[in-house]
């Protein structure tokens, strides 16, 4: 492979460096069976190169895509899917009921988006979302199984992330292609220990027990390994889903605590930083406040989450 960001995981299947925000941030993946293709999320509009340079170092063609699988329609997933099916003619979008609207006219998602980054984010990491024709969108059904080149790829709706999400189950691999809903792993966190992982309340639709039924359905299938978006294929699966549910316990605990408190967004901030300090202590992390300190974009967002979720009840 001469294409530094593309990764040959096995099984078919390859993840690519979208290159958002920094190196092993953000990753889509291509799976590839008998000649024939599928993008399960796909970064922003500026990955979309990327993308379609790595077909072309598989010996693909875009005519030999047929799906294009956003697990949900969160920009840092789903923001170059429009873009890129404008270059693979034969492609459809399988994209969760909740979320289809949002791929055939992308201004309110951009909107939406727009008002937790601010315009100029948006333009400088993301671009200009790009419609996709209605009949080439079709909505998934939980449960449901999709054939690529007879290998099925079986969708389950998970919500606790966002009601708009699915995530993707690879008999051959026995993988699930898990978008956000198995949380978020970096590989600068490795240490000897393994992975370290943890759960993303990103605005505005997190709900905790919802999650972790989705996460509870996911270790159903007792799979061998997670396809991350954020970052890369994590093994050890029943651990990590172990260290799942104790944050999310712990950030809704901490939220309630401070429902009232007179500064609460940078009282969220604060509780964050002090689980995931303590964790990432407990996993033998050298340099902590280095590991702590890569963590401020999601402290943020999981901070405005909570918020959000606070203000609905802080229920669900």
């Amino acid at each position: 492979m001469t294409l530094p960001y593309l990764e040959v995981l096995g099984d078919g299947i390859h993840a690519i460096d979208t290159g958002f925000h920094r190196p092993r941030f953000d990753a889509a993946y291509l799976v590839v069976e008998r000649g024939r293709a599928a993008f399960i999320d796909t970064g922003t509009n500026h990955a979309v190169p990327r993308l379609l340079a790595a077909l072309a170092e598989l010996g693909l063609a875009p005519a030999d895509v047929d799906y294009v699988i956003p697990t949900h329609v969160h920009l840092d997933h789903a923001g170059g899917a429009g873009l890129l099916m404008q270059s693979l003619p034969r492609a459809t979008m399988l994209v969760h009921p909740r979320g289809a609207r949002h791929m055939v006219d992308p201004l309110a998602l951009y909107m939406s988006a727009q008002a937790v980054y601010g315009a100029d984010e948006m333009q400088r990491s993301y671009g200009t979302l790009q419609p996709t024709a209605a009949g080439r969108v079709r909505s998934t059904s939980d449960g449901e199984v999709i054939e690529l080149a007879g290998r099925p790829l079986h969708v389950a709706h998970t919500p606790g992330h966002a009601r708009h999400h699915h995530c993707i189950w690879d008999e051959a691999s026995r993988g699930w292609f898990t978008g956000d809903t198995f949380g978020l792993s970096y590989r600068e966190h490795d240490t000897a220990r393994g992975a370290w992982i943890l759960p993303t309340s990103t605005p505005v639709q997190f709900e905790p027990e919802a999650l972790k039924q989705s996460i509870d359905r996911m270790l159903q299938r007792d799979p061998a390994c997670m396809y991350l978006t954020h970052y890369g294929r994590v093994q050890e699966v029943k651990r990590l889903a172990g260290l799942l549910f104790e944050q999310i316990d712990a950030m809704v605990a901490a939220s309630r605590r401070l429902r009232d408190a007179p500064d609460r967004h940078q009282a969220l901030k604060h509780a964050l930083s002090a689980i995931y300090r303590g964790q990432l202590l407990q996993h033998g992390v050298a340099d902590i406040d280095a590991a702590v300190g890569l963590l401020d974009l999601d402290i943020e967002l999981n901070a405005q989450g909570l918020a959000v979720w606070l203000d609905r009840g802080g229920e669900g």
